[in-house]
């Protein structure tokens, strides 16, 4: 969402056999939990909104099995500082995300929300300055290095970092609007700014992230209709290596 508008916008497992005499129960066939190394920032503090997606993706992930210690929050908010919650500051962020520890097998979940600036980047309050897409692909490149990688940037303006240095084959980038448009939703009264609210509500829709990206640009564009607001068009990278890859959480 930009900074300043009306709407504030931002911008397989085997079947295990149980023995009882001479019979033999199979138990339903479990679905492979997907190892994820996430950090998750709301990077401005001005609405709730980007807080409380940053939690309610925290939530699906250990919901999903995800261990509570592979998944790092940060905040610009002093009340989620107050309860362990790191600060959502540039240096901060980026030495997060460099310094995950990410093993073989194991997939990198970026997932950044908060207002955009334009020609910069996403704003993070607690820096006063924008995070640029050079800055979070070298990041990425340091901690998540070729695992499967997928990369969410909620804000206005964010279209760039679908694009040049950030595009990678091994990369999923997933971002709220073009480089030149804002995108909507960050209001007092709502709980999740458009394209989050669409975003988590098509995760569980999906089974892959072309399905979850479709569904969620499909949502934001209703959303914007209703509104009478010029189309925000979030845009997409999709990597070679990672195209087809399922959604896994």
């Amino acid at each position: 969402m930009r900074r300043g508008s009306r709407w504030r916008p931002c911008v397989g497992a085997a079947a295990v056999c149980l023995l009882a005499g001479h019979a033999v129960a199979a138990a339903p066939e479990a679905r492979p939990v997907e190892r994820w190394q996430a950090v998750l920032a709301a990077g401005d503090d001005a609405e709730p909104v980007f807080d409380d997606a940053t939690r309610a993706v925290a939530s699906r992930l250990v919901a999903d099995g995800v261990p509570a210690a592979d998944i790092h929050r940060l905040s610009a908010s002093r009340a989620q500082l107050r309860d362990g919650v790191e600060p959502s500051t540039i240096p901060m962020l980026l030495r997060r995300i460099a310094g995950l520890p990410v093993l073989p097998g194991e997939r990198c979940l970026v997932f950044l929300t908060s207002h955009g600036e334009q020609g910069a980047g996403l704003w993070l309050a607690r820096s006063h300055a924008a995070l640029h897409p050079e800055a979070l692909a070298r990041a990425l490149s340091q901690g998540c290095g070729a695992a499967p990688t997928v990369a969410i940037v909620s804000g206005c303006y964010t279209g760039g970092f679908a694009a040049g240095v950030m595009a990678r084959p091994n990369r999923i980038i997933l971002t709220a609007a073009r480089a030149d448009r804002p995108s909507f939703g960050c209001a007092v009264g709502r709980t999740y700014s458009f394209f989050d609210e669409c975003l988590l509500g098509a995760l569980p829709r999906f089974a892959t992230w072309q399905g979850v990206f479709g569904g969620t640009k499909g949502c934001v564009s209703r959303m914007e209709r209703r509104l009478g607001e010029r189309p925000s068009e979030p845009q997409a990278y999709f990597g070679a290596a990672v195209a087809e890859i399922a959604v896994g959480l």
